[in-house]
């Protein structure tokens, strides 16, 4: 079928014997007459071709590691603070408990944020990382209304270039929090 859809695109037939030997991976037909050429192409340079790079997180237990650390709260479920994998640190959404106690620091946005982001400080720190590794956040804030003071208080702790971020209201958040943030950073 592919070769069919490149007879009546008019492009070159590909010689699979050919296209093996230069480049040994497994493609699938649908595949080899869009990535063939280029294969075939960067094949010729004398330079190694870096396209095809796998990006994918392993599960192999001696690759992925999880991070623990006393200074910042627990997890409350069957999750881990931090997961290292292929030099990427995945934080688990962070709450503004105060570790020692499990309480919330206070009932307002602006004091939970505060202690939300130094509990993902401390995570960072025990992973070897810290803000500026950072490369991605997700907020999710019980009221959207709060963006504007949550915004204040999280530019003082990552500098610029700023992570991307994604900011959500939602219905609820673990013992009535008012905010929770997750993020990943590059170790």
């Amino acid at each position: 079928m592919a070769w069919t859809a490149a007879r009546s695109f008019h492009m070159p037939t590909i010689d699979m014997a050919a296209l093996r030997t230069r480049a040994p991976l497994a493609v699938g037909v649908g595949c080899a007459s869009v990535a063939g050429s280029g294969l075939w192409r960067s094949s010729i340079s004398s330079k190694p071709s870096s396209r095809f790079a796998c990006l994918a997180t392993s599960t192999d237990t001696r690759i992925k590691e999880a991070v623990k650390t006393d200074k910042a709260p627990a997890a409350l479920g069957p999750y881990s603070q931090a997961i290292k994998a292929n030099n990427v640190l995945y934080v688990s959404g962070c709450l503004g408990l105060i570790p020692e106690t499990g309480k919330f620091v206070s009932d307002d946005v602006e004091g939970q944020t505060e202690q939300v982001l130094k509990n993902m400080g401390e995570i960072l720190k025990a992973s070897g990382a810290d803000y500026s590794s950072v490369v991605k956040t997700t907020i999710l804030l019980a009221d959207l209304k709060d963006f504007k003071a949550v915004n204040e208080i999280y530019a003082k702790y990552f500098p610029s270039p700023a992570p991307a971020r994604s900011t959500f209201q939602v219905a609820a958040l673990p013992l009535d929090a008012k905010i929770e943030i997750e993020c990943i950073a590059a170790l």
